[in-house]
């Protein structure tokens, strides 16, 4: 069961180095400790590599962009391969500028990474070469349906069996898999997308479940994301009138340090294809 997944982060209490964006940084570092793993920031090249030396796991945000961080990026990815470290890539905003979308694309073909994670404009952007996003978000034209998911599912199967990586579609019909099988998870929040940085969120807690759960990161992945999606559902219910977008956001955090293996089991809301 998917519960297991948590608890294993909160025994190992996993330290997560993280290359993020300095939008969401903070709810970053928070959501890991939420989650009841460890975070550390550092972008610094000369530095990076003795970061990510002592860490278990390495998240590779690609949401602003410089020289340096890019630089950081390929030298800690480096390292962490090296040294046989978790690694994850968030695309963010790859297709919307030639700097995001050629940063993603040279980071996949010079790492191995064993989580990618995005929305679904993202993700066909790594996969085709080129794409088209809103900004940071999912062009609607991409958005995984009912009524398309049987060729979502065999996109995100393939994509997975060509990158060697754990692939993550996150929307409002969230896909995980690893060439094998999908999970298609239905929990959540349509206010969810009111919130800027529940996505990197979600990638810096993904990174800490790879690093507690070694032996099934498909599985991990797939708890990691459902447990964003209960905390999404479980803080909506704690909202009272007049709060707004930050209350809700804080609520999420407050959440996710909330559910353990029983909750996360019993509002699991997946199948697998």
């Amino acid at each position: 069961m998917l519960g297991t997944c948590i608890e294993n982060v909160r025994s190992m209490m996993p330290l997560v180095h993280n290359i993020t964006n300095y939008v969401t940084v903070n709810d970053v570092a928070n959501v890991l400790l939420a989650c009841g793993g460890s975070p550390i920031m550092s972008d610094e090249p000369e530095e990076v590599e003795d970061i990510t030396s002592i860490c278990g796991g390495l998240n590779i945000n690609i949401g602003t962009l410089n020289k340096r961080s890019i630089e950081a990026m390929f030298v800690a990815g480096r390292k962490a391969n090296e040294l046989n470290h978790r690694l994850l890539l968030d695309p963010v905003g790859a297709g919307a500028s030639a700097l995001r979308t050629n940063t993603a694309i040279n980071l996949v073909e010079q790492l191995r990474f064993d989580v990618i994670r995005g929305n679904i404009s993202e993700i066909k952007t790594l996969a085709f070469g080129s794409g088209s996003t809103r900004g940071v978000d999912a062009d609607i034209a991409d958005a995984i349906t009912e009524e398309n998911l049987d060729a979502g599912v065999e996109f995100i199967k393939d994509f997975a069996k060509k990158s060697s990586s754990v692939i993550a579609i996150t929307g409002a019909i969230d896909l995980v898999s690893d060439g094998d099988k999908c999970y298609v998870i239905r929990n959540g929040r349509p206010e969810m997308g009111k919130i800027t940085g529940t996505g990197c969120q979600l990638s810096a807690m993904i990174t800490a479940f790879i690093v507690a759960n070694p032996e099934n990161k498909c599985e991990a992945v797939a708890a990691a994301v459902c447990t964003m999606g209960v905390a999404g559902e479980v803080a909506w219910s704690r909202m009272q009138e007049g709060d707004g977008n930050a209350t809700y956001r804080n609520r999420i955090i407050d959440a996710i340090y909330s559910i353990d293996k029983d909750i996360l089991d019993k509002g699991a809301n997946y199948e697998i294809r």
